[in-house]
């Protein structure tokens, strides 16, 4: 399993425009099925839409029945006028035609108003929908699949691409739909009022067309490296604020600057190569359209002359011309846009298909305890990112209720590896490990982590205030409780020391706070959370000797009652242990009570407790 899930998340580059094909169209129909709770507003936007547009090609229609009433002619509005004239006192035609036009402009806004409440109300509600999935997905993924993608990527997956896949839904489709029936409709339109110059029209649009496919491919490349380049700056930019400290304590400020300066250089060089190429194109296709304007006016002054077409029909033809070669247009926008979406939806369907570690919807409210037995029997692992290195080769251990046992050895040598595997982070390869007397992988995942409680070196905080970060161990605790947390784990006083108490901000990871003082916020989340199993992974390494004895007290607290995991090097931590385990290359080599394995000659963990002491008298 392990296997898999890294092989699933192995990063494939994916292009951010496809081909449109058949595959390319599922893929879009595939992420777009979360807008069928909604499709009856969707199909009420569509109505509107048709609705709009209708009233739109009809109030262009009105502008030739407007040239022939000004010559004093008969029109097609007559009959339509007289009801509106007899209603406002017989008023004249021009008059009631105003009038019509004053009509037609406010069904045209409220047509549009529909169209675009319904829309939003789809699109809105569907991608929040698709963002609460993904989100779901990715917080319920094994460690592997984090170890396999970057932050940034994900993030990526619920911003960038989602709000793609927004403008399709609430823009790009709507106008889809708009500038095809406009297209439609016009060409009919055009072939009822003259066969003639609507064929003559249309024989201008191949070149149009072409036009915007060449331009189109080039506009897109360059628009594409375009955004990669603006990428690039925000990459450098949130690495440089992530590592700010770093920056400082070099006083590489300078460099930095003029690393963002060079990547946003880059991108305004093919932002405008972009724009560049975007004048041409917008230059042409201007320059064709009112040269084909030009031409149908010339056909059809002659069509005119000749008696064939009338002046207000000649000029109905010139408005819907434009009205056509305005929706080609914007037909070739929407297939570069849907190009991007394609990729887009490929992007959210791959974090929708994979295969999470449990179902989010399992009910954990009421966790049995554990009463936190552990034994490891041969159990064989190996990094899923790294394959050809065995981590662990064949460690057996046990430690019964309530006792605690010491890890102990050099750097690499599988000690947090263990504690991984017991928190199934990560599936073993081989071998048994057993908690309580069943096998690990036979627990509810939820259960068995809920059992456990970790106080690592770095201890992680979240951005908010303490109480939320101490209460994270338990979701529905009272203040009374969270301030008893604090107080077992000797924080109770710094806590009260800031005029927020409990409501003190700790900043991103806990900034404001020291690195004793952050130990001690997770020490009371972990006695909120009163596990079966404790896992302290030098958990005092990295203090200095004042904060070590504070740390050191609260952690005894924690630890009574029940079965602890110390990782230490600071090896006076585990004097007291029931029993020490000291690894070397992925195997135990030595077992036993602090007494006991001190005693051995030239033994692994005597060398180390006698390499400590001297280091201790030197400083």
């Amino acid at each position: 399993m392990a296997n898999e899930w890294q092989r699933r998340s192995e990063e494939v580059p994916v292009e951010d425009k496809k081909k449109i094909s058949t595959e390319g169209i599922k893929e879009i129909l595939g992420i777009y099925r979360f807008m069928l709770p909604y499709k009856w507003s969707f199909v009420l936007g569509l109505i509107f839409l048709t609705c709009s547009v209708s009233t739109g090609m009809s109030f262009f229609r009105m502008f030739g029945d407007l040239t022939d009433i000004l010559n004093g002619k008969q029109t097609q509005l007559d009959e339509i006028l007289k009801p509106i004239q007899a209603f406002f006192g017989g008023i004249k035609s021009l008059n009631a035609l105003a009038i019509l036009f004053a009509g037609v402009i406010l069904l045209q806004s409220i047509f549009s108003f529909g169209r675009v409440y319904f829309f939003a109300q789809v699109s809105e509600r569907t991608m929040a929908d698709i963002r609460k999935h993904v989100y779901q997905k990715l917080i319920a993924m094994p460690i592997p699949f984090f170890e396999n993608r970057r932050v940034g990527e994900l993030i990526s997956r619920l911003s960038s691409d989602i709000t793609q896949l927004q403008d399709v839904l609430s823009v790009t489709i709507a106008e889809f739909f708009r500038q095809s029936l406009t297209f439609l409709v016009g060409v009919v339109y055009l072939f009822i009022l003259s066969a003639k110059l609507a064929l003559f029209m249309l024989a201008t649009f191949p070149v149009l067309i072409v036009a915007t496919m060449f331009f189109g491919r080039f506009i897109r490349k360059i628009s594409k490296k375009a955004q990669d380049e603006q990428a690039a700056a925000s990459v450098i930019v949130e690495e440089t604020l992530h590592s700010i400290q770093i920056v400082k304590a070099f006083t590489n400020e300078i460099r930095e600057v003029f690393r963002y300066n060079t990547a946003l250089q880059n991108g305004v060089n093919a932002s405008l190569k972009a724009g560049t190429f975007r004048a041409v194109f917008t230059s042409f296709v201007m320059f064709a359209l009112l040269g084909g304007i030009i031409l149908v006016l010339w056909y059809g002054g002659n069509e005119v002359e000749k008696g064939n077409l009338n002046m207000g029909e000649l000029i109905t033809f010139i408005f819907f011309t434009l009205l056509i070669g305005f929706s080609v247009g914007g037909l070739g926008d929407i297939y570069s846009q849907l190009q991007k979406t394609i990729g887009a939806s490929e992007r959210v369907k791959e974090i929708l298909a994979e295969k999470t570690e449990f179902d989010l919807n399992t009910d954990i409210a009421n966790v049995p305890t554990l009463e936190g037995e552990i034994r490891f029997e041969n159990v064989k692992f190996t990094y899923p990112t790294r394959p050809d290195i065995q981590v662990l080769k064949g460690i057996s251990l046990q430690a019964k209720k309530g006792e605690k046992i010491g890890l102990v050895g050099h750097s690499g040598a599988g000690k947090s590896t263990i504690s991984q595997l017991l928190q199934r982070f990560y599936l073993h390869s081989e071998g048994e490990i057993w908690v309580d007397g069943k096998q690990i992988d036979a627990y509810n995942l939820p259960v068995l982590r809920k059992n456990i409680g970790v106080v690592p070196q770095e201890v992680i905080l979240f951005g908010g205030t303490i109480r939320e970060n101490i209460g994270y161990g338990k979701l529905n605790a009272s203040d009374s409780e969270i301030l008893d947390a604090a107080k077992r784990a000797n924080a109770l006083e710094f806590i009260q020391s800031f005029p927020e108490g409990l409501d003190t901000i700790v900043g991103e990871r806990g900034v404001k706070l020291s690195g004793g003082q952050r130990q001690r916020i997770a020490i009371a989340r972990a006695i909120l959370k009163n596990p079966a199993i404790l896992i302290l992974d030098e958990a005092t390494s990295s203090l200095d000797s004042e904060s070590e004895s504070l740390v050191q007290a609260a952690l005894n607290e924690l630890m009574k009652d029940r079965t602890t995991i110390i990782i230490a090097h600071r090896l006076s931590t585990i004097r007291n242990a029931d029993n020490i385990y000291v690894l070397d290359a992925g195997k135990i080599v030595e077992s036993g009570k602090h007494d006991d394995l001190i005693a051995v000659e030239n033994g692994i963990y005597s060398n180390l407790v006698r390499l400590q002491f001297e280091l201790s008298k030197t400083l």
